[in-house]
């Protein structure tokens, strides 16, 4: 193919999508897969040394939708350009200086992730909302932005001004929002700009949204800098959530890149990269503007976390809890540099929701070391099928028993169920038996048919000899290590005999309350729904489990395999009684790090904020949790404040 049949096609492509993301908030690919495209056209035009008239690569944003009133903004709205490379930023700051003979200092923001939105502000009050559309026409959605509870009203300023942010759902609000929706939104991103652009404001107020104001575009007030701009907004009262530094080098610039992408999979927003800009607005003026972008600021992306591909089949999985999990089989896809070709669909209902079909092309997300999740439906292919509810385990051949959006097998002597289980009682947060695996957990099931915990805290040395991979020392260092178990907690137990729904914390909580097994046992629905994080179907769970003889059976064989529990004594220090919140990224501390000082210190940590809160130790960013505590008058700390409270110096 030629250069002018690709810059052809890639301009029909392109402009596809970029309609169906601008003007249907229907995307049918991600981010990264259009960035791809436009930046292979972008290179096609500057070898050719020409472009095509509909290029989008002359194009900021979409055009306004027909089905709102439109308006012309008071000054344009342009779009970035963008970087993915420490070497590309540096060409773009070696720009800077060439033009300007210094580097100037440039302002490091977050790059959010929803719809850019246009507020308009006379005599200090809101007029006017709009998106940005093409970048000097935009969509009036005042009525739409309204819903937005913590957005200013009234301002002090009297004069014209337009506050330029992000219409953003809170990762909690869609994760709330989506618990209860017949059909469920794919991604944050989408649920902000689909509830801006519908025409009904209760459908906007339902998804409780948020605006983050980053900017001011016309003013009929002078602003010397993007700092001053910045305090300007937090001094009216707006969202300006996210790290706002200075740097004076290149380098500080690209620590501050490669903190923020640190920082991204604990906040509860989206964000995909960061900005910087020149500081100084004079500066600006001197470096002006392509067609495009403003020469004085640049987006560096983050490496893709969501990408499309085609979902090839779906396997199912026997876990410990019997419960038959859908893995996705995909069609291989790169994202962020990791190739992934399975993801989880959660559960049959989840299927359902998301109308996900095999032969479909779907979203698939990945954060750190989650499992990658389909997020929904990117394109309906033709010919796609419809993903078959098993009627029988696939392992085992028993009958599948439903129970609300989950599936079971029902089978007592399903071999995936028994390997997970042992693997999970042996596991380092339960039993801890070192040198244990889940192959060794199939090698005993199938050689020496020891199918629960019992046998495995049975074990004797001769038990294991002629076993594959085990030669005299690898089993004395086993043997050592299972009686080493035998020695431990009540909350490790509790947690390692797997009844569905407790984990660690829950483990934790139910011995701070009842003290013995015996208690925990004999204790009824209503004192366990007693303790923050049970509800009502935990509680059951937890009755149901120890009221069946089994299971009954199967705890009281376990204990007479020796194993004992130690006499915890009860922290105690400057934070004893204390019930405390961590929300946000601390400047230090790790989540895990506070929630083990706060502990050793006597405190208690509390996952939700109620009235039974005593403090919260909030860090950036640190979302709805910090609105709630500061709704309910709960006293708030930061780090230094914390460490004070604990005599800790630096």
């Amino acid at each position: 193919m030629d250069i002018l049949a690709r810059m052809n096609e890639l301009v029909r492509t392109l402009n596809e999508w970029a309609r169906l993301y601008y003007e249907e908030d229907a995307p049918v690919v991600s981010d990264a897969e259009y960035d791809r495209l436009y930046d292979e056209l972008k290179q096609l035009e500057e070898s050719a040394g020409f472009s095509l008239k509909n290029s989008p690569t002359h194009r900021v944003g979409g055009a306004p939708l027909k089905k709102f009133e439109q308006s012309k903004h008071l000054r344009r709205l342009y779009s970035l350009d963008k970087c993915q490379s420490e070497e590309e930023f540096f060409r773009w700051t070696a720009r800077l200086q060439k033009t300007l003979g210094f580097l100037p200092a440039l302002t490091c923001e977050y790059k959010f992730d929803g719809l850019t939105l246009n507020l308009l502000y006379e005599d200090g009050r809101l007029v006017k909302a709009t998106t940005r559309g093409d970048g000097v026409v935009g969509e009036i959605v005042t009525a739409q932005v309204n819903t937005i509870s913590r957005l200013p009203r009234k301002i002090s300023f009297k004069g014209r001004i337009e506050i330029q942010g992000e219409g953003i759902l809170r990762l909690s609000s869609l994760e709330r929002y989506n618990s209860a929706a017949k059909e469920p939104l794919k991604n944050a991103r989408n649920g902000a700009a689909g509830a801006i652009r519908n025409l009904d404001p209760s459908v906007t107020a339902e998804r409780g949204l948020s605006f983050f104001a980053y900017n001011i575009g016309f003013s009929e007030k002078n602003f010397s800098s993007q700092s001053e701009m910045r305090e300007f907004l937090k001094a009216e009262g707006f969202e300006t959530e996210g790290d706002f530094d200075i740097a004076t080098s290149e380098q500080a610039a690209m620590d501050f890149a490669r903190r923020t992408g640190e920082k991204r999979e604990s906040l509860d927003f989206l964000i995909d990269g960061a900005v910087f800009k020149v500081n100084d607005v004079a500066l600006r003026e001197e470096l002006g503007y392509t067609e495009k972008f403003p020469k004085w600021a640049i987006a560096f992306k983050f490496k893709a976390d969501e990408m499309t591909t085609v979902l090839k089949g779906v396997e199912w999985q026997v876990s410990r809890s019997a419960k038959l999990n859908p893995i996705a089989i995909l069609e291989p896809v790169d994202i962020g540099g990791v190739t992934v070709s399975r993801a989880t669909l959660n559960n049959y209902g989840d299927i359902l929701k998301k109308k996900v079909r095999i032969g479909d092309r779907v979203f698939v997300r990945r954060s750190n070391d989650v499992i990658p999740e389909i997020m929904g439906v990117a394109v309906e292919e033709e010919g796609a099928t419809c993903v078959e509810k098993p009627s029988v385990c696939p392992v085992c051949g028993s009958p599948v028993r439903e129970s609300g959006a989950f599936l079971y097998c029902t089978g007592e002597d399903c071999a995936p169920k028994k390997i997970a289980a042992l693997d999970h009682f042996a596991s380092k947060d339960a039993m801890d038996i070192d040198g244990f695996s889940e192959k060794t957990a199939e090698l005993l099931l199938n050689e020496r048919h020891i199918a629960d915990a019992v046998g495995l805290m049975s074990l004797r040395p001769e038990d294991m000899i002629g076993l594959e991979g085990f030669g005299d020392k690898k089993i004395s260092n086993l043997i050592a290590s299972i009686e080493a178990s035998k020695h431990t907690t009540l909350d490790r137990f509790l947690f390692a005999i797997g009844i569905d729904g407790i984990g660690k914390k829950t483990a934790k909580d139910l011995v701070k309350k009842f003290g013995t097994l015996e208690n925990i046992i004999a204790a009824n629905e209503e004192e366990l729904s007693s303790i923050d994080g049970i509800g009502d179907i935990l509680a059951k769970n937890i009755v149901d489990y120890f009221a069946d003889e089994r299971n009954k059976k199967f705890v009281a064989d376990l204990i007479a395999t020796g194993i004992e529990f130690e006499d915890v004594a009860p922290a105690s220090g400057p934070l004893s009684g204390m019930r405390i919140v961590l929300t946000g990224s601390l400047p230090t501390y790790k989540r895990g790090e506070a929630t083990a000082i706060i502990e050793a210190n006597g405190g208690e940590v509390a996952a939700s904020v109620s009235k039974n809160v005593d403090l919260v130790l909030a860090g950036e960013d640190a979302g709805s949790k910090l609105e709630k505590a500061e709704k309910l008058g709960i006293r708030i700390i930061d780090e230094d404040e914390f460490k004070k409270m604990l005599g800790i110096s630096d």
